[in-house]
């Protein structure tokens, strides 16, 4: 697998991560990669109502973000959070952004 690039972790900053995670639909990307780490790009969006281009735009942003790592894998490319790197430089940033957003799409689906 080839991997895409990715900013490093001594690089990370918490504008661009913020700003990632501020789209309902990155943040719903990033909570399924968090619970299904190794997934191809399409089984993650699976369900979303979201053109392609523009997905790929989102997983570009979350990428760069330094969310995700993506690799290549033939003709998919494959998903994994950015846990340890992430945790490293924002301790204790992404698990209650993450289950405010689980809470948050619970909220908004049918009663």
């Amino acid at each position: 697998m080839r991997p895409l690039p990715e900013p490093a972790r001594e690089s990370l900053a918490l504008a661009p991560v913020l700003h990632a995670l501020g789209d309902p639909v990155r943040l719903e990307l990033v909570r399924r990669a968090w619970a299904r780490p190794g997934s191809t790009c399409s089984a993650l969006a699976d369900g979303l109502d979201v053109p392609l281009s523009t997905l790929s735009n989102h997983w570009r942003i979350l990428r760069e973000a330094g969310l995700i790592s993506m690799a290549v894998d033939g003709r998919n490319r494959r998903v994994r959070p950015r846990a340890g790197d992430l945790g490293d430089r924002f301790p204790g940033l992404l698990e209650p952004i993450l289950r405010l957003g689980a809470a948050e799409t619970q909220d908004d689906g049918p009663s």
